[in-house]
This record gives structure tokens, C-alpha cells and sequence, in this order.
């Protein structure tokens, strides 16, 4: 680019105007290149010309890399605005059984139950392979979740609703001689964003459950905070 604006310049000085007669006016080169254009004047534009393309080129680098950057926030914003339509929507619901009938437990320690059948699951929060909710959002959470005891001669049901290893609140039955009992108990709590709550089988205690789905858990989210 550099040496064809050079030439170009160059050829130009060095064409000068002849006379012209009656018939046919003609163009002449001049006898010397000195005669028509200064040297230091060609060299000094040419470089200046260099300068100038290397800050267009730099400019142009730029420019591109802006426009990436710039094509992938908007796609960004585009799937979120696509995951809650604008405004966070969070809300799941699950049992414990996706098949079969049976007592759930015991365990030596205390484990978190892995409800397997979803119901809903809007903001992909509650994830299924560890039963355990994690809010995407900051605000105010509503849980609730049911437990039916194990169906031996004597209860020994127990499970507890948990927020980063901290106990909430909680279900029993440890007494009594009938086999069908059942609870439930909801929470209403505050959740920054990476709080994980899930409901815990105790340690050396059972659930039963079966296609009728008694054991469930489920929350949403009441507003943003």
C-alpha cells in the first residue's frame, strides 16, 4: 500500500504540462524529477501515508474484536431472556420414586434424598442426580416437603429440610404401632445466589415410597431480593 501511493505520487509530479499548438496539445515529461517535485516531500507523505494504514489497520483489529465481544453478550442476554422471559422465573416439584415401590434408606450417615421424578423443573435449579436446589437467583424461597414413614412394625422415619448443611426443619416417626402416617412441613427463607437446600434422610432411619408418590419435595421463587 505504501509503495503504490509512493508511484502514484511520483508519476504525477513528474508529468508537467506542455505546451500546446493549434492542432494537438500534448503532455511532456519533465527533464528532471527534481524540476517538478521535491524528494523529501514524496518521502515525507509516503511515510505519513504508512503511518496512517498501520492505525487503520490497528483500528480495524479493534473494531472486529469489539464486534465479537458485542455478538456474544447480546447472545448471552438473548438465552437468558430466554430461560426466565425477562423476569426470574424458578419453581420446581419432584417425588422420590420414578418406579418401584420400597423403603428408601437406612444409611450409616445422613444423606440427602434424590427425588428422581420431576414434575417441573423451570430455571433448571433442582438438580436430579443429587436432589439438591441451587439458587440461580437472589431473593425469597418457598419449600415445602412431605415424608411417609416406612412401613415396618415400628416407625423409624425421619427427614429434615436443609440449607448449606444446616438443619430447617423437619418430619418424623419413630412410634407408634399403625404403618400409614405421613407429614409435611414448608419454609419460607432468603437465598443468595449458591445456597443449596435439600431434604436429609437421617442416619440409620427409612422412608417408604411407591408409585403413589408420598415423599415429595418442591420450592419456587416469591421475588427477587
Amino acid at each position: 500500500m505504501k509503495q503504490i501511493a509512493f508511484l502514484i505520487l511520483a508519476v504525477s509530479c513528474c508529468l508537467c504540462a506542455g505546451q500546446g499548438n493549434e492542432t494537438n496539445d500534448k503532455v511532456y515529461p519533465c527533464s528532471g524529477l527534481t524540476s517538478c517535485c521535491d524528494i523529501h516531500s514524496l518521502t515525507s507523505m509516503s511515510q505519513n501515508l504508512g503511518e496512517v494504514g498501520e492505525k487503520v489497520a490497528n483500528m480495524a483489529e479493534k473494531i472486529t474484536i469489539l464486534t465479537t465481544k458485542l455478538q456474544n453478550t447480546e447472545k448471552e442476554v438473548l438465552e437468558l431472556r430466554s430461560l426466565i422471559g425477562g423476569t426470574p422465573r424458578v419453581a420446581f416439584s419432584a417425588a422420590l420414586r420414578e418406579s418401584g415401590s420400597g423403603n428408601i434408606g437406612p444409611f450409616t450417615t445422613a444423606t440427602p434424598l434424590h427425588y428422581k421424578r420431576v414434575f417441573s423443573n423451570t430455571g433448571n435449579s433442582y438438580n436430579l442426580s443429587t436432589g439438591i436446589f441451587t439458587a440461580m437467583v437472589k431473593g425469597m424461597y418457598f419449600f415445602r416437603f412431605s415424608m411417609f414413614n416406612n412401613l415396618d412394625p415400628t416407625p423409624s422415619s425421619v427427614v429434615s429440610l436443609m440449607k448449606n448443611g444446616e438443619r430447617l426443619t423437619s418430619v418424623c416417626d419413630t412410634a407408634g404401632t399403625d404403618s400409614n402416617d405421613m407429614g409435611s412441613n414448608a419454609v419460607v427463607i432468603p437465598l443468595q445466589v449458591g445456597d443449596n437446600v435439600y431434604v436429609e434422610l437421617l442416619a440409620n432411619r427409612l422412608v417408604y415410597d411407591d408409585e403413589m408418590n408420598y415423599n415429595t419435595f418442591g420450592g419456587f421463587l416469591l421475588f427477587t431480593v
